[in-house]
């Protein structure tokens, strides 16, 4: 009898739990938007994954990074979440994100080479010239007619940080903070690298901060490139160019990003004990 009562009671209570479940709630978690805009350059559509702060008022200007790997299901939901945690527990404005997803990088972040082993191995290659106007006549006025906005960061990791350096060196007024993880230096033998120097003395003198970071377990020519790149920027002297670099001791090539980019964003917003 007793048993027969708790299989009762057990029945009762699990047609109770399904009914709450039935009648729950349920909404769309939502962190900001995806947009897709048509590119004459490009002549294709690009998508953007665009976080929002909590609170986002169009009234306010924000500052904004543009993130290079963009995509859902690349970096845009942990960089989001990490920008987010600076606003929270560091001096970090409330910030927007724009998610620059993915079409072809390799055709968008790497310039031209006549080398025949890069060619077979990225047949699509060569046309970062296309991307970056991309990014300077069309992008970026779309968002700045979206949206107020202030300081503007470009975030670029592997492929990503070479186009992110060819940027820094060949159109340097983009943008005004530069997060370069991991250059592809290597690109078309050192090709960009060897230019550096001679493409930053026409640089102007304007206020910047570059972050230039690597893997200690990733390849040695990556580690010898990132460092003599970050040698080449200081021997510039450009007294308005406040730059950073960092060693990253226990990173590879898969693994640096999130911990590197976190690393960088404490450099420009340091910890503040909340009161």
């Amino acid at each position: 009898m007793i048993k027969k009562a708790f299989i009762i009671c057990s029945i009762l209570l699990a047609a109770n739990f399904t009914v709450s479940a039935q009648t729950a709630t349920v909404k769309p978690l939502t962190m900001g938007e995806v947009r897709t805009i048509k590119s004459k350059t490009l002549n294709e559509e690009r998508t953007l994954n665009i976080y929002l702060p909590q609170g986002f008022d169009k009234a306010k200007s924000y500052p904004v990074i543009y993130l290079l790997d963009g995509s859902m299901n690349e970096d845009f939901i942990h960089v989001s979440g990490l920008v987010q945690f600076f606003n929270q527990m560091y001096s970090m404005p409330e910030t927007i994100v724009v998610g620059i997803a993915n079409v072809d990088r390799k055709r968008d972040f790497t310039f031209y080479t006549n080398l025949k082993d890069l060619q077979k191995d990225y047949p699509t290659t060569g046309h970062s010239d296309k991307f970056i106007t991309f990014l300077e006549k069309e992008l970026k006025p779309y968002v700045e007619s979206q949206f107020k906005t202030t300081d503007k960061y470009l975030f670029g990791q592997s492929l990503g940080g070479l186009l992110a350096t060819e940027i820094l060196l060949k159109k340097p007024e983009m943008f005004n903070n530069y997060f370069i993880i991991s250059p592809s230096l290597w690109w078309d033998d050192e090709s960009l690298l060897k230019q550096a120097g001679q493409l930053l003395a026409k640089s102007p003198d304007t206020k910047k901060f570059v972050y230039v970071s690597v893997g200690k377990g990733e390849h040695p020519v990556m580690i010898k490139d990132a460092e003599t790149f970050y040698d080449i920027l200081k021997k510039s002297n450009k007294k308005n160019w406040t730059l950073e670099y960092k060693m990253m001791e226990t990173d590879n090539h898969a693994t640096i990003l999130h911990r590197s980019l976190y690393e960088g964003l404490v450099k420009l917003f340091p910890y503040q004990e909340q009161k």
